[in-house]
């Protein structure tokens, strides 16, 4: 993996700035959270407070308050968003029924659902009536109700007053008096619309909310004509039930006006009695998010940044939303704890929408030492969220800015160090050419880092490294040159007292040091040899020469000069033409059979071989013999690198300039010399990659060329 790509990796830490900022705006929104319960905690106990020395509006009828409760018989009321038309049909009413009263016998049954509402101190009644068999009042039979109708009884000055409403058809219809009447008490006043369904018949009245006295007791009575006329009822009261009708639960109007100034536009204020029936408050727990979102909707932004915001800060360990349902009584745990004398805060799930949290704080209302009601503040995330959102926006804008300056920063910093460092590189593996140090091109560098320390030593060592390469290329000459002259001294010295000493013990010691000289002659001559081929390699001609006529003519002079081994010739093209000079050629072929010849035993194979690969004549010389070590592979074709010991050395002298000769030929030919063990391990293959070249236009047969085997003591 190449420094860009580390250094695209290494910036990906960048992301812990995102990170680390989604978890300060966590930290923000906690600390929100704390600060929100607690001022909400704080407004519902202001609240009940202020409303513990008004027990008389949140119970109009005292005698409530000490009332056991008896829910399955209240009938709750709410109130009423718009006016009310009574018609006798459901159009304006909720779908939701507040309650169901029902009675069964073997042989009849009748059910009912119910509504109520208040609206301007008026109560209206929605009741749907499942009968089968619909009996309309006849005056003609008695002047006392005697068809299908509906009972009320309501409570003045502590006594019952019953009215009953019932029709000879459908249409409008009005009360009339059940019984006795109290003096206050105005049948005509209760009006409304008896409308036949297909079910049954459905009935909508309208009374004056004080005629109730906060009492109120319905009672369908079913007359049913395959029975003789039996009747069989159903409602929250029965005939010859004296006691008081059950309770009208309903929102006073002069309590809500008190609750008016506690409402706003962030947050939903409702008041509930002891049995936790919502006496005030807004009729739908959505008008408050629904105010909220047009406060904060002109300040939002982005809505895929408020969502990202909204996952991120998402609570889904929450509980869904209580809501008060048709029957108006709420079932909530902060509630519950209220009621029983102790504040209590809660988060909620939004039921509407999963991501939005909701507040809700309730606190009891306390009067003469024991609650007479509970106040509950609810109040939206949106609200506080509302809040953040700018600033995580603005969070999220400079993180990505940072993450995005920071990347092309690293990643031109790394391209520009790559290109440094690539250009050092190239500049290193182009230094040596063809066996020799060029430092034409290689760069010098003034960056004061550790890049531009490094190209600077590089620099320096290769001059150090050309310098001492040319004191070891001329270092042959010189010996040869400055050894000449003892040597001649003591060749002269030698004759001269070969003349003067004619004992056979001072011959023996003139033989050796004849001997000596003999060898010390040889080395030089063998160095002598190397530093001519070097010059005479670079200014040789090249030209086109087919291989196959000139290995077939060398091959007896090799065998003439090694008779104690067996060389053969193997190959397969009939024409190799290359670029090259054929007496240079013949002397690399003269060092490499020498060297096969010095490790191949006595009657062993030296092979030359020839073959053709895509762009390559691969000229090869494998014998019999030892193999090569692993580490002497790469180095056999240096200078001063021999592996002949004393059992493969022939003639005594071996500086290892054989294969390094063989090396300049090749290249200067511009091939590639290697040295590898056969793969059976039996010996040693030396090959020679000459570049293909075509023949000459005028080539009509092959050049013969008389070379003769110039065997190297080298």
């Amino acid at each position: 993996m190449n420094l860009r790509r580390q250094l695209i990796l290494v910036s990906l830490l960048l992301l812990a700035l995102p990170w680390a900022g989604c978890q300060f705006v966590r930290e923000i929104e906690s600390t929100l959270r704390q600060g929100q319960a607690q001022a909400l905690q704080a407004t519902a106990q202001a609240i009940a407070a202020s409303f513990a020395d008004k027990a008389d509006l949140l119970y109009p009828y005292p005698e409530r308050l000490n009332a056991v409760p008896d829910p399955s018989h209240s009938l709750y009321a709410r109130v009423a968003p718009a006016p009310i038309l009574v018609d006798g049909y459901a159009d304006g009413w909720p779908e939701q029924w507040s309650g169901r009263f029902d009675h069964s016998t073997a042989d009849n049954s009748i059910a009912f659902n119910y509504q109520a509402a208040t609206r301007n101190e008026q109560l209206y009644l929605l009741l749907q009536v499942e009968d089968s068999e619909l009996v309309y009042d006849n005056p003609g039979l008695s002047p006392e109700p005697n068809g299908d109708r509906l009972l009320l009884r309501t409570w003045l000055d502590g006594k019952r007053q019953e009215y009953v409403i019932a029709t000879a058809a459908p249409g409008s219809v009005r009360a009339r008096y059940a019984g006795r009447r109290h003096p206050q008490a105005q049948a005509s006043r209760i009006r409304g619309y008896w409308q036949d369904t297909s079910q049954g018949y459905t009935l909508e009245l309208e009374m004056p909310l004080a005629m109730t006295g906060g009492r109120l007791g319905l009672q369908v009575i079913n007359i049913s004509p395959s029975q003789s006329g039996q009747s069989l009822s159903a409602g929250n009261i029965s005939t010859l039930d004296q006691a008081p009708p059950p309770w009208l639960i309903f929102s006073p109007e002069p309590l809500r006006r008190a609750l008016e100034p506690f409402q706003n536009a962030g947050r939903n204020v409702s008041l509930f009695d002891t049995t936790g029936w919502k006496i005030a408050g807004f009729n739908t727990e959505d008008e408050v998010p629904s105010r909220i979102q047009q406060t904060v909707s002109q300040e939002r932004p982005f809505w895929l940044l408020r969502l990202l915001y909204r996952r991120i800060l998402t609570q889904s360990d929450l509980s869904i939303l209580p809501r008060a349902g048709a029957d108006g009584r709420l079932q909530s745990p902060e509630l519950s704890r209220a009621l029983e004398g102790q504040p209590d805060v809660y988060w909620y799930r939004d039921s509407s929408n999963t991501r939005r949290t909701s507040l809700s704080a309730a606190a009891p209302i306390e009067a003469d030492g024991r609650v007479i009601g509970a106040v509950l503040v609810r109040q939206s995330s949106e609200e506080y969220l509302s809040l953040t959102d700018q600033a995580f926006s603005r969070l999220l804008a400079y993180s990505l800015l940072a993450i995005a300056v920071a990347a092309l920063g690293l990643l031109a910093y790394a391209s520009i160090l790559s290109w440094r460092i690539g250009r050092l590189s190239r500049a290193a593996s182009n230094v040596v050419r063809k066996g020799k140090i060029v430092m034409d091109d290689f760069p010098h560098s003034r960056a004061r880092d550790e890049v531009g320390e490094l190209s600077r030593r590089y620099a320096s060592l290769l001059v150090e490294l050309q310098r001492y390469n040319e004191y070891l290329r001329t270092l042959s000459r010189k010996l040869s040159h400055e050894l000449r002259t003892p040597l001649a001294v003591i060749q002269s010295s030698l004759d001269n007292l070969e003349h003067e000493l004619t004992s056979d013990q001072s011959a023996v010691y003139i033989d050796r040091a004849r001997g000596g000289l003999g060898r010390l002659n040889r080395i030089l001559t063998a160095m002598t040899e190397a530093s001519h081929v070097e010059d005479s390699v670079r200014g040789e001609a090249l030209a086109a020469l087919d291989l196959v006529p000139l290995l077939n003519e060398v091959l007896p002079a090799y065998q003439g000069a090694y008779p104690e081994q067996q060389l053969s010739l193997k190959f397969e093209p009939e024409q190799a033409w290359i670029l090259a000079s054929a007496d240079l050629l013949v002397q690399a072929l003269d060092k490499l059979i020498d060297n096969a010849a010095s490790f191949c035993p006595e009657d062993g194979h030296i092979i030359i071989g020839l073959s053709a690969s895509e762009q390559h004549w691969k000229l090869s010389v494998s014998n019999d013999g030892p193999t090569l070590p692993a580490a002497m592979q790469r180095q056999l074709f240096e200078a001063m690198v021999s592996m002949r010991t004393s059992s493969t050395s022939k003639s005594g002298v071996h500086l290892g300039l054989g294969l390094y000769i063989v090396k300049l030929i090749v290249d200067y030919f511009g091939g590639e010399v290697r040295a590898d063990n056969r793969k059976d391990e039996s010996g040693v293959v030396v090959q020679l990659m000459l570049p293909k070249n075509e023949p000459p236009a005028n080539s009509t047969s092959p050049q013969l060329i008389k070379a003769s085997c110039l065997i190297s003591a080298t």
